[in-house]
C-alpha cells in the first residue's frame, strides 16, 4: 500500500473495526490435586518424569517461588476463582465449606464477556455451591472431558477450561510407582520424614499419579496443537496445595504451600523464563480478567503479565494461611495460622496454640486420628514413632501431630525442610518483630478477623458438610498389612514388610 493516504485511512478504520484488535486468548488452567514443589523433572527431582510441565517451563516460564493461597483443596480453589485471600472469602476460607458469592470469579467476568467456558473433574471443592445461587460448579460448567468441551464450544469464540486432576489425592494404590519402574534407593526423602523403605514406596505412589497428571495434561495441550489454537492458548499448570503426607498438606511450610508452576503463553511470556520472585494463587484471576483486556474491581492479587514483561513489582514476600481443614477437633474448631515468607525465612503465627494443628487424637468428625493429616503408610510409621525419639535425632512424631507454640520462625535456606524453630532465639528477634509487623499490617489492611480478634470463632462456626472415615485406624494392622511389591526378584509375590 503506497499511497500514505490510503494506509492512515486502513489503520484508521482497522482501529474502529476490530481488525487490528488482538484476538482474546483461551485460557487452559491444569491444576493438580496435593502435587508439592520440588517434584518435577525442571526442577531438578531425578525419579518423577513430567515431560509436559518441563516443556510447558521451556516454552514459557518456570516459577520458583509460587505459593498456594492456602494449603487446603476449597479455599485454595476458591482464592484462584476469586482472586482474593481465603479470610476475604468468608465461609470459602474453610474446607468443605460453602463457595462465596458476593464477588465474581474469573470465569463469570469472561462468560459476561463472550468466553465459553467449562471444566472437568475437580472444580471448586469440596463443598457447597448450590447453596450459594450457582447452577453448576464455579470453575465452569461441567464435560465429561476437554474433547467434549471443544465440540460443544461454538466456532471462533474464545474459551476458558479448567482441567481438575484428582492426582495425586489420596488413597493411592501401593506400589503403582515401584512396579512402573521407579526405584526405592533414587527417592529423596523430607527431613520430616523417616528415611524408610516403606515411606520412599509410599512417595514413588504419589509420584505415580504426578506422573498421570503430566500425561493427561499433555494430551489436552495435544488436542490444542491439533486445532491451531495452541500459541493463542494461555496455559497454566500447577497444583492446589502439598502433597498429602504429614507437615505438608494443610501447613504453612513450604511442602504444604510452594507450588509447581509454569505458563505458557508466546504472546507475553518468553521461552525460558525463570521467575524467582514471589506470586500467590491469587494473582491468576487478574492476570486472566487482564489478559482477555477487561476490568475487575473486587481481586486482591497482582497481573503477573507486567512481572512477565520485566517490570519491578513489590513482591520480596507473599502472605499465607489456612482455617479449618477437615473437622478434627472437639467443638468443630479450626486451626488458625497466618504466615510472612520471603527469600530468608518463613515466619507463622498460631493464634491459638492449644489447640492440635494436625486434629485431636482421636476422631472428631471426620478422617480418623490426627485428621488433617490424609492417612498412610507413611502417617502411620510417624504415629508410631512416638516417645521413641533417639537422641540427638528429630522429633518427627512432634513435628508432624504435637501442639507448636504460637510464633515459629525458620531460616529456609539452611533449614529447607522448617524443622527448627528460632523464634525464641535472641539472635533473630528483630527478624522476627519486622516480620510479625509486616504480617499484621497484611492482615489488617487486607480485612483479615483476625487482625482484630484474633481468637475469633467465624470459622468454627462455618458450616461443615460430610461425615466420613468416622473412626480410628488400627495403625499397628496397618504397618503390619503393608507390603512392598517389587516387579520381580525374590520378593516380587510376598512382598517385604516394614518391620
Amino acid at each position: 500500500m503506497k499511497n500514505p493516504f490510503l494506509l492512515f485511512a486502513f489503520l484508521f478504520f482497522a482501529s474502529f473495526s476490530g481488525i487490528s484488535q488482538t484476538k482474546q486468548p483461551n485460557i487452559l488452567f491444569l491444576i493438580a490435586d496435593d502435587w508439592s514443589f520440588p517434584h518435577a523433572g525442571v526442577y531438578g527431582d531425578q525419579v518423577v518424569r513430567t515431560p509436559t510441565f518441563d516443556r510447558l517451563a521451556a516454552e514459557g516460564a518456570l516459577f520458583t517461588n509460587a505459593y498456594t493461597a492456602s494449603p487446603s483443596c476449597s479455599p485454595s480453589r476458591a482464592s484462584i476463582l476469586l482472586g482474593r485471600y481465603p479470610h476475604q472469602n468468608e465461609a470459602g476460607g474453610n474446607l468443605w465449606s460453602e463457595f462465596p458469592n458476593a464477588n465474581p470469579t474469573y470465569v463469570q467476568i469472561l462468560e459476561a464477556d463472550g468466553y465459553f467456558t467449562g471444566s472437568t473433574r475437580k472444580g471448586w471443592g469440596p463443598g457447597e455451591y448450590q447453596v450459594t445461587g450457582f447452577s453448576h460448579n464455579p470453575a465452569g460448567k461441567s464435560f465429561e472431558d476437554f474433547e467434549a468441551f471443544l465440540t460443544e464450544r461454538p466456532k471462533d469464540q474464545p474459551f476458558t477450561f479448567w482441567f481438575g486432576s484428582t492426582d495425586p489425592h489420596r488413597e493411592y494404590v501401593p506400589n503403582t510407582g515401584i512396579q512402573s519402574g521407579m526405584k526405592l534407593q533414587d527417592v529423596r526423602v523430607p527431613g520430616f520424614f523417616p528415611d524408610n523403605d516403606c515411606v520412599r514406596n509410599d512417595i514413588l505412589d504419589y509420584y505415580f499419579e504426578i506422573e498421570r497428571f503430566d500425561r493427561e495434561s499433555g494430551q489436552l495441550i495435544a488436542m490444542l496443537q491439533e486445532m491451531g489454537e495452541l500459541d493463542n492458548t494461555i496455559i497454566v499448570m500447577t497444583s492446589d496445595n502439598g502433597m498429602p503426607f504429614p507437615r505438608a498438606k494443610a501447613n504453612l511450610y513450604d511442602y504444604g504451600t510452594r507450588m509447581p508452576l509454569a505458563i505458557r503463553w508466546p504472546e507475553k511470556v518468553k521461552a525460558g523464563t525463570v521467575v524467582n520472585e514471589f506470586v500467590n494463587f491469587v494473582d491468576f484471576a487478574p492476570s486472566f480478567v487482564e489478559a482477555a483486556g477487561l476490568d475487575q474491581k473486587s481481586m486482591s492479587g497482582q497481573s503477573l503479565w507486567a512481572l512477565l514483561a520485566g517490570e519491578k513489582q513489590d513482591r520480596a514476600q507473599v502472605y499465607l494461611e489456612r482455617e479449618r481443614h477437615a473437622n478434627v477437633r472437639k467443638g468443630d474448631l479450626s486451626y488458625p495460622m497466618r504466615a510472612i515468607r520471603n527469600q530468608d525465612y518463613l515466619y507463622i503465627w498460631n493464634p491459638i496454640p492449644e489447640r492440635n494443628p494436625a486434629g485431636n487424637p482421636t476422631v472428631h468428625q471426620s478422617v480418623g486420628q490426627y485428621g488433617d493429616v490424609d492417612h498412610s503408610i507413611t502417617k502411620f510409621l510417624i504415629m508410631e514413632m512416638e516417645g521413641k525419639t533417639k537422641p540427638g535425632q528429630p522429633d518427627l512424631f512432634q513435628l508432624s501431630f504435637g501442639q507448636r507454640l504460637e510464633e515459629e520462625l525458620y531460616d529456609v535456606k539452611n533449614d529447607p525442610y522448617q524443622l527448627k524453630n528460632l523464634a525464641s532465639k535472641p539472635a533473630f528477634s528483630t527478624i522476627k518483630i519486622q516480620m510479625k509487623t509486616d504480617l499484621v499490617k497484611w492482615m489488617a489492611e487486607t480485612g483479615d478477623l483476625r487482625a482484630m480478634d484474633p481468637k475469633s470463632t467465624y470459622w468454627d462456626e462455618v458450616r461443615y458438610t460430610p461425615n466420613y472415615q468416622m473412626k480410628d485406624i488400627d495403625v499397628l494392622q496397618q504397618i503390619e498389612q503393608y507390603r512392598i511389591i517389587p516387579p520381580f526378584g525374590k520378593y516380587a509375590k510376598e512382598g517385604i514388610p516394614c518391620n
